[in-house]
């Protein structure tokens, strides 16, 4: 397990005091197989130009427009043109999750930790109980599933999003950590006093700001580092 820490103490004592563990869940649950995110973008592209009848390139075009302009394409397409977020959200989601490797380690690791465990994903829950299922993790060890419908589509890093997560919570944050694959949605929870930890990816958008003050741990193994924390790697 490789751990990288901005702070001189272990997981075990920076963590002592969580009590509610916050994870998001593609990319940081799982890593993404090769192709799995090709082939959901490559279905926004076809949902997109079916829609509006235009080619491949014109469909491309205004999904980016939509999800720079509004931190999700979904939104563009729900404020322009009438879309149905559940209908989007299952055709660009409805791909082959053969690829993901089963991990009922890190479910174990995940119910061990002392507290309360919810997911805070930019995803939709159809998706994270077909990924949990495929993990092998029971979806009962997370309290709570705070996706982007129950977060009135406000996605990470928008500080609207955590807000809805916090006042569903109850939460203090200096007792709650954040488990996140893209350093830019670890701004806001660090601000709040949170504990924060990156899963480091290959996306240069995800990364970008990795170095930052606001990332606490860097780990490349989750379970291991979760079973650090409550001291069962001992």
């Amino acid at each position: 397990m490789k751990v990288l820490a901005t702070q001189s103490i272990s997981p075990q004592t920076a963590f002592a005091d969580v009590d509610l563990w916050i994870f998001d869940l593609d990319n940081t649950l799982y890593p993404y197989p090769p192709g799995l995110w090709a082939k959901i973008d490559g279905r926004m592209g076809a949902f997109i130009s079916d829609l509006l009848s235009v080619d491949v390139i014109e469909a491309r075009r205004v999904q980016k427009d939509y999800f720079l302009r509004y931190g999700l394409t979904v939104r563009g397409l729900m404020k322009h043109h009438g879309v149905e977020a559940e209908d989007f959200l299952a055709y660009v989601h409805d791909v082959d999750l053969s690829d993901i490797a089963p991990n009922p380690a890190l479910g174990q690791a995940i119910d061990a930790l002392p507290g309360r465990k919810v997911i805070h994903t930019n995803s939709d829950k159809a998706h994270v109980a077909r990924v949990l299922t495929r993990l092998g993790i029971d979806s009962k060890i997370f309290a709570a599933i705070h996706d982007i419908q129950s977060t009135g589509f406000e996605p990470k890093p928008s500080p609207r999003a955590y807000d809805v997560v916090a006042k569903a919570e109850g939460i203090a944050p200096t007792r709650a950590a954040m488990f996140e694959d893209a350093a830019r949605n670890l701004i806001e929870p660090h601000k709040r006093g949170m504990r924060t930890v990156l899963l480091p990816t290959a996306c240069d958008i995800a990364s970008a700001g990795k170095e930052g003050d606001h990332i606490h741990f860097v780990t490349d193994d989750l379970t291991g580092f979760l079973r650090s924390i409550t001291g069962e790697d001992r």
